[in-house]
């Protein structure tokens, strides 16, 4: 899913997606400020990629679009240390993220662009005086580029009609501000384009908030991948970064080795 708020553009450069690596959810598709490289998907050019891909190693089917999604998905140690599993640890790959008209997220049939999609949930136990900290990681194969471009762009038009999102009962985010990379700006060679947001984050349930929430999106040819944080009494903006942008990358390195071409 994805947040909610005011939408700004920022100057920020996405190291996890960037030449110069780093330390990456969504559980879905995030919002992009006007005039990103999102905002138009068939203006973009068509033989250009982060990936030189072998077109054999490309998925094909559901059934290899999951087995691509299992060998780049991220598990506890991607994100980093202290890291476990959640659960339910994984999503029904049979559904998606789908931001309904009252502005709340609910798990839908995918569309019939997405070969196969799955997230996986993840957390920092609560201790020495912080709240638990929430992760998640997601891979999207989908049947062709411009569809999974599709999802990159079809995020503002959702932002513009809801400002505020309900992820779950008692969870908001919001305060949102955001930032597009598309390839070679700014160094930024690792994808072909790349979305990355900050803002605040509310649960009910951990007392309220509000709280650092930090998210990352990036696309290669027919995938994106994704990496959400959410934050929790005691936990800096800085610190959640760290572990998303390092699974965000991790994630962008396993796709490149499972499709580009072998010399």
């Amino acid at each position: 899913m994805r947040r909610y708020g005011m939408l700004v553009l920022a100057p920020l450069v996405l190291v996890a997606c960037s030449s110069s690596g780093g330390s990456p959810g969504g559980e879905g598709r995030s919002a992009v400020a006007s005039g990103s490289s999102s905002a138009d998907p068939e203006s973009e050019p068509g033989d250009t990629s982060a990936i030189d891909a072998d077109p054999a190693m490309l998925p094909a089917s559901r059934k290899e679009a999951l087995d691509l999604i299992g060998r780049v998905i991220a598990d506890p140690a991607t994100f980093g240390p202290g890291v476990v599993k959640r659960s339910p640890y994984e999503s029904d790959p049979a559904t998606w993220p789908v931001l309904g008209t009252d502005c709340v997220w609910q798990q839908k049939k995918p569309m019939a662009s997405v070969l196969a999609t799955l997230s996986r949930s993840f957390e920092v136990p609560a201790a020495d005086g912080k709240g638990p900290m929430r992760l998640s990681a997601v891979v999207t194969v989908h049947r062709a580029r411009a569809d999974a471009r599709w999802e990159m762009a079809e995020s503002v038009e959702e932002t513009m009609r809801c400002p505020t999102q309900q992820l779950r009962k008692g969870e908001l985010i919001g305060s949102m501000i955001a930032s597009s990379l598309a390839q070679g700006e700014s160094n930024q060679n690792n994808s072909e384009d790349s979305l990355f947001e900050t803002g605040k984050y509310q649960n009910a349930e951990l007392g309220g908030g509000p709280y650092p929430y930090s998210w990352y999106q990036s696309q290669n040819l027919q995938f994106t991948v994704a990496t959400t944080g959410k934050g929790a009494e005691g936990w800096s903006e800085k610190e959640i970064d760290t572990f998303t942008n390092q699974a965000q990358s991790t994630m962008l390195l396993r796709l490149k080795s499972a499709v580009e071409k072998q010399s």
